[in-house]
């Protein structure tokens, strides 16, 4: 029997399905919304009389005032992976501390872009951050997005690779082209379609997004503060091995060929119609892949705080432009 490859759905088809999420969720929160309102107006004279004892910010020490600083000239939210959501030091982090953005954040470590694009709750969760912007009359300068990496490595990226002994090519094609090109980007189209969507419906216009591919990684083991015990990783190595490819250097390459296919297919997506608003960072010159590496990579899949303070400009330079 002949084996058919994967076909990628069509981009339209991707975004019509995102619309049509955005517009269940909007009417969810709408009613959630009036909710609220009611509860709100009922409590309006005890609010009143908490507010009739003067500004709020005369009421916090100056002490703490000058600790916190003044209010950021900007406002992010983000959804992604654990390159946001990274213990002590992660991208989020460094766009708040080192370029003074506010950032809401509704990032999880761990989370692929399948989860991002189709679980339920995560569109909702989204909306709640957007309006607690909206009532303080703040509007996000930009949506930034984060994911892949979960969907690639781990326990899944042994499918990705040939055995050795095979005599074929260390990356299978076929399956890195099913895993990219239609199951990533038919969840990352989703994915911006409904985020896009979602924008429409509270502001009439889209909130520019960017996205992001990353850097080349180097499979040499190494997971979160050595991959001991319960800690996560290592995330590339182990699979290497066992499909029969003990070179570091070598694997190295093809892990290159990985990202580089990665990277492409974020490319492609930016330039779907509709996508004006979209914006594709390439961190493939951000971080060292040469033999100062680890300066910029804590592990595997994690920069150092170096590297996420890199990948930080880079992200701040696209919102200010």
């Amino acid at each position: 029997m002949a084996v058919r490859k994967a076909k990628a759905p069509s981009a339209s088809a991707a975004v019509r399905r995102g619309k049509a999420e955005a517009g269940a969720v909007f009417a969810i929160r709408a009613q959630k919304g009036r909710k609220r309102a009611r509860a709100i107006a009922a409590a309006r004279p005890a609010r009143r009389r908490a507010r009739a004892a003067g500004p709020v910010r005369r009421a916090i020490p100056k002490r703490t005032l000058a600790a916190i600083g003044p209010q950021a000239p900007g406002v992010l939210i983000a959804e992604g992976d654990s390159w946001f959501d990274y213990p002590l030091n992660d991208v989020l982090e460094a766009l708040e501390d080192n370029h003074g953005f506010d950032v809401e954040s509704v990032a999880h470590a761990g989370d692929n872009v399948e989860d991002m694009a189709y679980a339920g709750g995560q569109f909702e969760q989204f909306a709640r951050r957007l309006e607690k912007l909206l009532r303080q009359e703040r509007i996000p300068d930009a949506i930034l997005i984060s994911g892949g990496g979960n969907d690639l490595a781990g326990d899944e990226f042994v499918m990705l690779l040939n055995h050795a002994a095979s005599g074929l090519p260390a990356l299978n094609d076929d399956v890195v082209r099913g895993i990219i090109d239609v199951r990533l980007a038919n969840a990352y189209t989703f994915l911006i379609s409904a985020l896009t969507e979602l924008s429409k419906q509270y502001l009439n216009r889209p909130i520019p997004i960017v996205i992001h591919g990353y850097a080349y990684p180097i499979p040499d083991g190494r997971g979160v503060l050595g991959g001991w015990g319960i800690l996560p990783g290592p995330w590339l190595r182990p699979s290497f091995h066992r499909k029969g490819h003990p070179d570091q250097d070598t694997n190295a390459k093809v892990m290159r060929q990985l990202i580089d296919t990665f990277n492409a297919m974020l490319k492609r997506i930016s330039g779907t119609p509709g996508f004006a608003h979209v914006r594709y960072l390439d961190l493939r010159g951000e971080l060292a892949s040469d033999s100062t590496y680890k300066k910029d990579w804590a592990n595997e899949m994690h920069p150092t705080a170096r590297g996420f303070a890199a990948v930080a400009a880079k992200f701040a330079a696209a919102i200010k432009q």
